[in-house]
């Protein structure tokens, strides 16, 4: 098809589908009905008088309807396999032919994204689930907890650890009818509808919505983050100001975990060493903090920095040859390490491998 008919095959179907409310009201009315006049459509729908003949006269020409000029004028249904026959077949040809001309966009060709669609959002939201390997922190209000549900199981039958929110708390599911362990390992409530949309895989691919956006309402945007140096934004703001300041424990997963074992945030970690308690060996893939380059450092965790409020918290690590080393999380200032991937074990340091 050449670029001129596909834009011309677009158009026509676009325009088919494009009705306004009351043009759906009359029409829906009209199939239920099989034959009105347009005083009865009026009578039977919320569209004002004076609109209606402009109304069925829009889905006659969009061929929907058949107007028969009696007096009363009246509006006949036609079979929608007749109505949409030509439709169907453009609109085959025409995804047949946009996908053959669809190029993927590669995600690490740019940083940071900003999408509009509520239907891109959606996709970036699933993909970024999707994408996690051993560490997922999401937000999400309860019908996207429904609608992710599936995804969430997915992760957490492959090993991921699962932080979730689940926002405004007045509206998520009871405990009680809903088993919050088979999506996550720790469920918390916060209260508001100002709380965004988040997730990030890894503490490196991440996305920030408002909530607005997926209602389709005003203020629309998502904002994606393809790389670990960005992506450590979205990250951080989650650990600090959303998951700190979410008071409600809905369910949390009491059973001590396998390692060795990987982390992403700091928070989680020194949460999991002081909650499991006994003796760990770490391996920190990170970045001198004093230098800028990258560093990696391995050995037995001396202690552990954690303050009630999570919003601080870091460790420190005995090397084989009595170096003490303070790691602290992305951005890290006081510490020695900022800590970018973090391999926990239990007898020795894991390997990178690991």
């Amino acid at each position: 098809m050449a670029s001129d008919e596909l834009r011309s095959t677009v158009e026509q179907v676009g325009d088919r589908f494009n009705l306004g409310e009351y043009e759906i009201d009359a029409y829906l009315t009209v199939l239920e009905q099989g034959q009105l006049t347009a005083s009865e459509i009026a009578d039977q729908t919320d569209i004002p008088q004076p609109r209606v003949y402009d109304t069925v006269r829009s889905l006659s020409d969009r061929g929907l309807v058949e107007l028969r000029e009696s007096r009363p004028m009246k509006v006949v249904a036609i079979d929608p396999e007749d109505a949409f026959e030509n439709v169907q077949d453009s609109l085959e040809e025409m995804i047949s032919e946009l996908e053959a001309r669809y190029t993927a966009p590669a995600r690490d060709t740019e940083a940071v994204s900003l999408v509009k669609s509520r239907s891109t959002i959606l996709r970036y939201l699933e993909e970024v689930i999707a994408d996690a390997e051993f560490e997922l922190s999401v937000s999400l209000t309860p019908e996207l907890l429904t609608r992710f549900e599936a995804d969430l199981k997915e992760a957490i039958d492959d090993g991921v650890s699962v932080d979730l929110i689940v926002t405004p708390a007045n509206e998520a599911p009871d405990p009680d009818e809903f088993d919050y362990l088979e999506v996550a390992t720790t469920v918390r409530a916060r209260r508001g509808i100002t709380t965004p949309v988040v997730a990030v895989a890894d503490g490196n691919y991440s996305m920030y919505a408002t909530q607005d956006a997926l209602r389709d309402d005003q203020d629309r945007y998502g904002v994606i983050f393809n790389r670990s140096a960005l992506g450590f934004l979205v990250s951080g703001f989650f650990g600090t100001v959303l998951w700190t300041t979410a008071e409600e424990t809905l369910a949390e997963n009491g059973v001590a975990g396998t390692y060795p074992r990987k982390y992403a945030s700091i928070r989680r970690c020194v949460k999991d060493v002081l909650d499991e308690g006994g003796e760990f060996y770490a391996t920190i893939d990170g970045r001198d903090v004093e230098v800028g380059g990258p560093r990696v450092v391995r050995g037995r965790i001396l202690d552990v920095s954690f303050e009630v409020s999570e919003e601080v918290a870091s460790l420190t690590l005995e090397t084989e040859d009595g170096e003490e080393v303070s790691v602290g999380g992305r951005v890290a200032a006081l510490e020695d390490v900022e800590a970018h991937e973090i391999h926990i074990g239990r007898h020795e340091p894991p390997t990178l491998e690991d």
